[in-house]
């Protein structure tokens, strides 16, 4: 499967280098007054409809939305199905490291905030247990958080607590909170290792309803697990991040 994605990904960055081969003077001219246009623009903010602004470019239809396909393929436009084509925000870029995403978010100038939808205590069942190494019925405390920068939702979090750990935490108290803040400051826990995984995914019908983009819109799932002071897991958490405001930077060096 991982074979099929990167072969995929390699052919379709072909083809896009063989279409843009062949691009016209008049293709290229009406990209360059699309890109002025969106440069005036805000984020989110709508272009005009495809008849008005062929009819302003005085070009065809359907070299207008030739052009406007390749700012979508590039994530500097949005379709919204039944809504019309939206200038994208910026993406935010994610250095994988052990911060949380308060912390993350900050570094980058933006606001960060998180609403709790729910939050529950139960056993961990067989798969947390062995994820956390704890018993089977030891109470761990499920939080879901959709998380947010500058009031734009950003990811939905599913986090894993085992109880004994943050004895009487509940889901409000991580509202636009920190969990690795209250985890110091109340618990006096620090993270001091973790394990992390990421994976391109398509967002389900309920993700995609809170993070507010379309079902089957693609997506970046991180899991991780966290370690404190004598090697103890104290969270597992698996958060869906929007594909078209995420992205992620790795820092290589020679062997």
């Amino acid at each position: 499967m991982r074979l099929w994605r990167e072969t995929g990904a390699v052919l379709y960055q072909w083809s896009m280098t063989t279409l843009s081969g062949r691009e016209t003077a008049k293709q290229r001219q009406v990209r360059e007054r699309l890109e002025a246009l969106i440069a005036a623009m805000v984020p989110g903010e709508p272009l005009p409809a495809e008849r008005d602004l062929a009819r302003e470019l005085g070009v065809a239809r359907m070299t207008l939305r030739r052009a406007i396909d390749a700012m979508v393929s590039e994530s500097r436009l949005v379709r919204r199905h039944g809504s019309g084509t939206f200038v994208a925000a910026s993406k935010v870029t994610q250095r994988l490291s052990a911060t949380s995403f308060s912390a993350d978010m900050r570094a980058r100038g933006l606001r960060p905030g998180g609403h709790t939808v729910f939050s529950r205590e139960s056993p961990a069942g067989v798969v947390l247990s062995a994820v956390l190494g704890i018993p089977p019925n030891s109470p761990v405390l499920h939080v879901r958080r959709l998380r947010m920068a500058d009031d734009i939702p950003m990811a939905l979090e599913d986090l894993h607590v085992p109880c004994d750990l943050v004895p009487g935490l509940k889901g409000e108290d991580l509202e636009d909170k920190s969990f690795y803040e209250v985890l110091t400051q109340r618990f006096g826990h620090a993270i001091v290792s973790g394990t992390q995984t990421v994976e391109p995914c398509l967002t389900e019908p309920d993700v995609a309803e809170l993070l507010e983009v379309d079902p089957g819109a693609p997506a970046f799932c991180f899991e991780r697990t966290s370690r404190i002071e004598g090697a103890r897991v104290v969270e597992f958490v698996r958060s869906v991040y929007r594909g078209d405001r995420y992205r992620i930077v790795v820092d290589i060096f020679p062997a």
